[in-house]
C-alpha cells in the first residue's frame, strides 16, 4: 500500500482522533514544522506531514499497555527501557501501524519507531520526524536552545542532530540519567560522519 494512500492516511487519521487534545496539537504543530522543513530540504511536503501525524499515535498509552504491547509484539525491551517505559511508545506505534494499518514503508517505520531516541539507521526523513518533534515550541521547558536547533535544522538536519544529541547525552551524563544506546549510535555515526568530512582532501 502505497504510504501516502488515503487508506493508511485515514487510519491513521482516525487513531489521532481519539488520542487527548493536548496530544492532538503538539501532532498538529509539529506538523506545519516538519513541513516547512521538507520544503527547505527539498523533500516531500506530505510525506512529512503523515511521519508527524503518525509519530505519537501509541503516546497516550499507559506504561502497562506499553510494556504488556511491546511483550506481545515481540519488541526488545531494554535496560532504558525497562525504567523508561514511555519510550516504548514509538516502537509500538510503528508496530501497530504495520500490522493493523498497513504500513509497508520501511522508511517511514523507521522514522515512527525511533523518533523518541534517534538511531543511525535513519534516513533524511526519519532525522526530520526526530527534530520536528523536538522543535515544538511547547517544549521549550525541556529544550531551552530550540531556537537556536530551529535554525540549525533549517540548514542542515545532521547539525541540528549534533547540536542536540550532544547536548541532551551531556546533560543525562551530567545528571546521572540513562542515555538510549541508539542515542548514542546516532551522536557517534554523525560525530564519525562530521570527522571523515573533515579530513577530505583539500580541507584545513
Amino acid at each position: 500500500m502505497d504510504s501516502g494512500g488515503n487508506g493508511l492516511l485515514g487510519r491513521i487519521q482516525l487513531r489521532v482522533g481519539r488520542l487527548p487534545k493536548g496530544l492532538q496539537a503538539h501532532i498538529y504543530r509539529v506538523m506545519d514544522i516538519a513541513q516547512e522543513l521538507a520544503q527547505r530540504h527539498g523533500m516531500d511536503p506530505e510525506r512529512a506531514s503523515l511521519g508527524m501525524l503518525a509519530h505519537d499515535v501509541a503516546r497516550a498509552m499507559s506504561v502497562e499497555e506499553l510494556t504488556r504491547r511491546a511483550t506481545e509484539l515481540g519488541l526488545p525491551i531494554g535496560v532504558v527501557e525497562s525504567r523508561v517505559p514511555i519510550l516504548l511508545h514509538g516502537p509500538v506505534g510503528a508496530e501497530i501501524l504495520c500490522r493493523e494499518d498497513g504500513l509497508d514503508d520501511d522508511p517511514l517505520y523507521r522514522a515512527v519507531y525511533w523518533h523518541s531516541t534517534g538511531h543511525p539507521s535513519l534516513d533524511a526523513l526519519g532525522k526530520l520526524v526526530f527534530l520536528a518533534d523536538k522543535l515544538d515550541p511547547q517544549k521549550i521547558s525541556y529544550y531551552p536552545y530550540i531556537p537556536l536547533l530551529r535554525e540549525l535544522a533549517l540548514e542542515d538536519l545532521d547539525r541540528a542532530l549534533l547540536e542536540f544529541l550532544t547536548r541532551e547525552t551531556v546533560a543525562r551524563v551530567s545528571n546521572g540519567d540513562l542515555v538510549h544506546p541508539a542515542s548514542y549510535e546516532m551522536l557517534n555515526s554523525l560525530v564519525a560522519a562530521s570527522m571523515a568530512a573533515g579530513s577530505k582532501p583539500g580541507s584545513c
